[in-house]
């Protein structure tokens, strides 16, 4: 027979059964319900259901098939009109047979009617704690238990390869409880790191933007608490948890089980429970409800329940331990991210069974699509997913009340949080300070650099001035020392007694130049006209002076003077050469002029 897929919705006075059976035979089907009990046949399918409430057949039953979807729609009147039905979203326990609902084992107890008493009785989340006795070797048990309400041992032992990827603690059927715990919290002390901490303390920007993301049971809650004022009936939380198709047939696959548990069992599992849903907050949280390769490896890294096999004896010892791996093993390692944690667990508990019982179903999938992970299934998820439908409401209103009383401060994780945080806080003012420092000392360099330039470039000015100044004095005291010792020469040449073209002496009314310079000299012959020679004369001062103005176009003015020249002087006299190849200023010579110009007596025509 196949169990076909189902569900279930309510009403004031009738409870709805949709069952989906595609290609069934529609035309041969077959409803029993009485009481508690409803029961459903159609080849090859066929449903059984033990229901939260008493229904009645009073004429009012009403069913239909719809062809086009393959589904029956069955109507159901209850017996008591107004009623509420709880529990119409967990499935695995509607499947159950009437007869295993019950806790009692097949096998009846001792004091049975006392475990349900206690039952009923107001739940103490503390639990009583003895003092440690150390007890001898010989009486220690073989193996230690684990798993979900420490149910499973020597699991390990048959699964070490593939469960040392899986968990922290090595050899944990032979490893007490308390050994685990300082196992644990001595590779956490090992594992924080402080400048990570810090890092994400100060640059928390990726940080405050996972923080504005809104899972699905944010609105949820927003609605339950709109609604604290309406019937029951709209306060219950599948009125906002909708399961998935996907999740209904997660439900529809696991096997029924009933669980017997103790007092101190129970509270490990009610712990347990805190702490995962914590780590699966935190996985939601980072990831902005997206799923990825390191959603299984942050789920059970940062919960111990399912990382070391831990069982929590109180509620802070859970949100403490929690704190310290989300400080320890995470990328973001932020306690504002603990906090976030924390307030989430607590909406989700207050939701009820159905919004804890769709956290369990997802968490169940990641493991489940993760390799080694799927081994955590086995020994926890799978269990509380079938337990947890059997829970009662008010437990899990308990325990949420009991979470949200609960703190949680930075001094409680042990790894000196808030003296880490004050020394780097003095640390960065003290930065802060001396590069405002730097700051405004560089601002005073360059002004105090200017006024120093300036200082050197007026120092430098005045002193090229006076350089210039004195420069200027040289080179007019040289050219004056030069037109001076020019016209004593000529003073001298003009006194000296002038001889003819044939060597005789005429008087002093004449005059004899040499123009010469370091490339050559030049000669004037006389001439027999006194006219042309007064001429030629003239010319020649004429040059001599403006090649004494100019020092540096001595090269051509002499080029000038012996092209003029050429035509009155023969080539052998008019040129010679220096040695050193340089030109030099014309100046007049001081030896006695070979060559003697004649001139009239009348020296004003000069």
């Amino acid at each position: 027979m196949i169990t076909p897929a189902f569900e279930l919705t309510q009403d004031p006075d009738f409870l709805t059964i949709i069952i989906k059976v595609p290609y069934a035979r529609a035309s041969e089907f077959d409803v029993y319900f009485e009481g508690e009990d409803f029961k459903f046949y159609a080849k090859p399918y066929f449903l059984r259901l033990t229901l939260p409430g008493r229904i009645v057949e009073d004429g009012r039953e009403k069913a239909s098939y719809n062809t086009d979807k393959g589904t029956f729609t069955i109507r159901l009147p209850k017996e008591i009109p107004g009623q509420y039905f709880e529990g119409l979203d967990m499935l695995t326990s509607l499947l159950a047979p009437k007869k295993s609902r019950s806790a009692k084992p097949l096998v009846e107890e001792i004091a049975a009617s006392a475990e349900l008493s206690e039952e009923e009785e107001e739940f103490d989340w503390e639990i009583e704690q003895t003092p440690y006795k150390e007890s001898a070797e010989s009486t220690l048990p073989l193996q230690y238990r684990y798993g979900f309400g420490n149910l499973r041992s020597g699991v390990f032992q048959r699964l070490q390869d593939e469960l040392s990827d899986v968990i922290d603690i090595k050899d944990p059927d032979q490893t007490p409880v308390d050994e685990r715990r300082r196992k644990r919290l001595a590779a956490e002390t090992a594992k924080f790191e402080p400048d990570h901490y810090l890092a994400d303390f100060f640059e928390d920007e990726a940080i405050q933007h996972v923080l504005k993301y809104k899972p699905w049971w944010v609105d949820a809650h927003k609605k339950m608490i709109a609604l604290q004022g309406e019937s029951l009936q709209e306060r219950d939380t599948h009125t906002f948890v909708v399961f998935s198709e996907e999740e209904r047939e997660q439900l529809r696959k696991f096997t029924n089980k009933s669980y017997l548990l103790d007092k101190r069992s129970r509270h490990h599992v009610y712990l347990g429970l805190i702490d995962i849903l914590l780590a699966y907050c935190y996985e939601i949280c980072v990831n902005e409800g997206d799923k990825n390769v390191e959603s299984s490896w942050n789920v059970r890294k940062l919960s111990a329940t399912l990382c070391w096999l831990e069982s929590f004896t109180s509620i802070h010892d859970v949100l403490v331990s929690f704190g310290r791996r989300v400080l320890c093993y995470p990328l973001h390692r932020h306690f504002g991210l603990v906090t976030r944690a924390f307030n989430d667990t607590v909406m989700i508990l207050q939701l009820g069974k159905a919004a804890v019982l769709k956290c369990l179903l997802d968490i169940h999938k990641i493991f489940m699509e993760n390799d080694p992970a799927y081994i955590l299934n086995d020994l926890f998820i799978t269990d509380y997913c079938i337990w947890i439908q059997k829970t009662k409401s008010k437990k899990l209103a308990a325990l949420s009340e009991s979470l949200r009383k609960t703190t949680l401060a930075k001094s409680h994780i042990g790894f000196e949080l808030e003296e880490l945080e004050a020394a780097a806080v003095l640390v960065q003012e003290e930065e802060s300070t001396l590069k405002a420092a730097g700051t405004v000392s560089k601002q005073q360099l360059p002004s105090s650099e200017s006024e120093t330039s300036d200082s050197e470039e007026s120092s430098s000015t005045s002193s090229e001035t006076e350089d210039s100044d004195s420069d200027e004095r040289e080179s007019s005291s040289s050219e004056d020392g030069k037109i001076n010792s020019l016209q004593g020469t000529l003073q001298e040449e003009k006194t000296a007694p002038l001889i003819d073209c044939n060597g005789l002496r005429q008087g002093t009314n004449t005059s004899s130049f040499e123009v010469s310079d370091e490339k050559s000299t030049v000669s004037l012959p006389s001439t027999s006209v006194p006219g042309k020679l007064v001429e030629e004369l003239e010319k020649q001062m004429h040059a001599a002076i403006r090649l004494s103005e100019q020092p540096e176009g001595l090269a051509t003015a002499s080029c000038i003077l012996q092209e003029q020249e050429e035509n009155h002087v023969s080539e052998s006299d008019r040129f010679s050469k220096d040695t050193t190849g340089k030109g030099n200023f014309l100046e007049v010579s001081s030896k006695t002029n070979p060559l003697l110009f004649l001139c009239s007596t009348n020296e004003d025509e000069f």
